[in-house]
């Protein structure tokens, strides 16, 4: 398979899975099941969470080798300069979370569904980041980052995408938006992986040596999701055990993907 025809499934494939998991509100009558909803979210904070340490900070860490004991430098400062550009997206950039009436981010008079596809896109950004880079490091055919790593990555986050964009389009559809409507904004909300992805690859092709910062930057922002938002969703009032276990399988299954295949 050419760099190109890989280049193209790596960036479609989380895309693909968003848009499969909207379509879900064509098949499914009702709500998702609140303890259903809370594995869900545990299940997608696992996925970051292992694809931020074994295809994001642990490449990282191998590509700054030759800094010796420092090598830890260029993860660490990646790390919290993601966590503080998610920070600061998320205090002004306006959206709605599910099961709230409380919009966060600056003042807006945007609609409620348009908050709620906002906050997902907040959501699906660092993914769209995560997979640029190592896509990157891949085509430029680093030691650390390899194709097989950049298909796993985009396998894992594709797998947790699917019940995310059920997660959005499930809740426009009750609220009375129609199913069309609630399957395109579902769909519109993983546009952000791609543009994420496109984007971060245009800035390492710029400015290549960045490309430890740039993992382990990738990195911090899906931690900061998972912490932030995933985790306490999975965990707010009863059956949050569910949550727990919903992160541990996703954590394992991306672990094992990783191992195994990248």
């Amino acid at each position: 398979m050419g760099n190109t025809l890989i280049a193209v499934f790596v960036l479609a494939l989380p895309f693909v899975g968003t848009v499969i998991g909207s379509a879900m509100v064509f098949l499914i009558r009702g709500q998702i099941s609140l303890k259903f909803e809370k594995f869900l979210m545990g299940f997608a904070g696992g996925i970051m969470i292992a694809a931020s340490v074994w295809s994001l900070i642990i490449p990282s860490i191998k590509m700054s080798e030759n800094m010796g004991r420092a090598s830890f430098v260029p993860a660490a400062a990646g790390v919290l300069l993601g966590m503080i550009f998610l920070l600061v997206l998320d205090t002004t950039l306006p959206h709605l979370h599910a099961h709230t009436d409380k919009p966060e981010g600056i003042h807006s008079h945007l609609g409620k569904s348009a908050m709620l596809v906002c906050a997902v896109t907040l959501h699906n950004f660092p993914e769209g980041m995560a997979v640029g880079v190592v896509l990157a490091g891949a085509l430029s055919n680093s030691a650390t980052v390899t194709t097989a790593g950049a298909m796993t990555l985009a396998m894992g986050i594709a797998i947790q995408n699917f019940p995310e964009g059920a997660i959005v389009s499930m809740p426009l559809y009750s609220a009375g938006g129609g199913k069309r409507k609630a399957f395109l904004y579902g769909m519109l909300s993983g546009l952000a992986e791609p543009v994420g992805a496109i984007l971060t690859i245009s800035i390492i092709s710029l400015v290549h040596p960045a490309l430890p910062y740039i993992l382990s930057f990738a990195a911090g922002a899906m931690m900061y999701v998972v912490v932030d938002e995933l985790v306490p969703q999975s965990q707010a009032n009863i059956h949050s055990n569910i949550g727990t276990v919903g992160a541990t399988l996703g954590f394992v299954l991306m672990m094992v993907l990783d191992v195994a295949l990248g």
